[in-house]
């Protein structure tokens, strides 16, 4: 751990320079407990944006305050989208960062920037300023598309009170990164801004020149790292500091290879992490179903803006879906070779209350996928690359997968044909409720996927049949509940071979 105070300006107290300490060491937005009461406005958020940060390499790097935002606070590992929704580079990568919103509604697929539509997504600090004005905006970048109206941006409105564009490329970053921590550390500690961004991209940089695997990539974690411990003295060293309730995020818009490079399909381009750090946040903490778009809904939520319509969640949202329980049972694989080894995603069994039904199923084929399993992107998208697997970006952690496509590859008799069916949810007669899942379908051929209902254990019947892709959607189906019936099952079947796949997430009938 560093030592914060030697950061700070002489002129501070020691009572300051204990609260930057205190930001790193692990009591952010305690110290306001034993203060006098807060000011209006004091709930605040800095987002920092790192370009192409792998997590793996981060956690050996010598990166003392980013590690202490995690010993400290919370570990999100996630994977990203691939084309078609869009690559896996900076455009898309820091719209769906900015704005909670993946890139099939905010419009960027590329560094291009064609097709983006901010205006119906805008970006969380624009966002702010609509609803709540006073509230004071800041963003700093040295890419120029975030904060500039240059090349295809800018990401982040000009609504933002205060923007900072600076020019960066591969080796610029080495001296535009410190200007941008200079300006945004004197903005944080001498301002008020209520919500912040501050990006440095000097790491993307050095993917690109050296590869992830490299050396150079990890010195330069470890100079990105001393510019946001800059950041971060400069947060700890305002004079209200003890009296304001701070969240800090660190995120990344992609990953790298180990040789170098982005924009394609593989986990390593793929790979993004969200770090959380303030009042409410587990220290040490680590979570499995936080994703790129939820920085923006976090940064709303904790300065009182609402966001509807935005595909990101609070982390404070409750998680009641069933399949994310299986994740201590998840195992590795067994017949599939194009996954590693050692990633556990997969397993066959069912949460509690659940049943799959494969009384019908062929037998043989690639057991994984033997009819209806549980599984997580990173397993399954692995199982083959580019059949538009990577797209399912709005399941979380761990959901179900009927995949036809990927049981054909072994030899088997009969057909793919399987049934997944919940749990009973209470009814009352007479009324509506409604149905809504996560799904992620691809058609193809003579494949189907039905939804049955079932009332009081009578017969199920068809309330739904995908019959055109249906990528990476919530459904929702009003269900006329008869007279007298108190209970509903829901039932999912596929059938298929050598057809493509479907998957189900977040089950809910209320």
């Amino acid at each position: 751990m560093p030592t914060v105070p030697a950061l700070l300006p002489r002129r501070r107290t020691l009572a300051v320079a204990a609260a930057a300490a205190a930001l790193v060491a692990g009591t952010l937005g305690t110290q306001a407990a034993t203060a006098e009461p807060a000011a209006a406005n004091t709930d605040k958020v800095l987002v920092i944006g790192l370009d192409g940060v792998v997590l793996d390499r981060l956690k050996v790097a010598n990166a003392p305050y980013l590690k202490g935002l995690m010993a400290q606070g919370l570990t999100a590992r996630s994977t990203l989208y691939a084309n078609p929704m869009a690559a896996t580079s900076s455009g898309p990568g820091w719209s769906t960062i900015a704005t909670g919103a993946w890139p099939d509604r905010h419009g960027v697929k590329d560094n291009s920037f064609t097709g983006k539509n901010y205006t119906a997504y805008p970006d969380f600090l624009t966002r702010i300023e609509n609803a709540a004005p006073t509230l004071n905006t800041y963003a700093a970048a040295d890419w120029e598309p975030i904060a500039s109206a240059d090349a295809g941006g800018p990401i982040f409105s000009a609504k933002v009170d205060k923007r900072l564009g600076l020019k960066g490329d591969r080796d610029g970053y080495l001296t535009e990164d410190p200007k941008i921590a200079a300006a945004a550390a004197a903005e944080l500690r001498d301002q008020n801004p209520d919500a912040a961004f501050v990006y440095f991209g000097q790491v993307d940089g050095a993917g690109h020149s050296y590869g992830a695997a490299s050396q150079q990539y990890l010195d330069s974690i470890a100079r990105v790292d001393a510019l946001v411990g800059q950041v971060l003295n400069a947060v700890a060293a305002r004079p209200t500091y003890d009296r304001e309730n701070w969240k800090i995020l660190v995120t990344t818009d992609h990953g790298h290879t180990a040789a170098g490079g982005h924009g394609g399909s593989t986990i390593q381009e793929r790979g993004t992490f969200v770090l959380a750090k303030g009042a409410g946040i587990p220290a040490g903490s680590v979570r499995d179903d936080v994703r790129l778009v939820d920085v923006a809904a976090i940064a709303l939520r904790h300065v009182g803006v609402a966001a509807p319509g935005i595909d990101g969640l609070a982390l404070d949202a409750a998680d009641n879906d069933a399949f994310d329980t299986l994740r201590p049972a998840l195992q590795a694989r067994l017949d599939e070779t194009g996954i590693p080894a050692t990633t556990k995603g997969f397993t066959r069994t069912p949460p509690a209350g659940w049943s799959v039904d494969n009384s019908r199923m062929g037998s043989g084929g690639v057991t994984e996928w033997a009819g209806w399993s549980f599984a997580t992107d990173e397993f399954w998208s692995q199982a083959q690359r580019d059949q538009w697997r990577e797209l399912g970006v709005r399941s979380r952690d761990v959901f179900a997968v009927a995949d036809s496509d990927e049981w054909d590859d072994k030899a088997h008799t009969g057909t793919f044909d399987s049934t997944l069916i919940s749990p009973e949810y209470p009814v009352t007669g007479g009324s509506t409720v409604n149905l809504r899942y996560t799904t992620h379908y691809r058609q193809d051929g003579a494949q189907t996927a039905q939804v049955l209902v079932s009332y009081n254990g009578g017969a199920a019947t068809v309330v739904k049949s995908h019959t055109a892709d249906a990528l990476a959607t919530t459904e929702s189906l009003a269900l006329r509940v008869p007279a007298g019936a108190t209970d509903v099952r829901v039932s999912f079947r596929y059938t298929g071979t050598n057809n493509w796949y479907w998957t189900v997430d977040n089950v809910t009938v209320g």
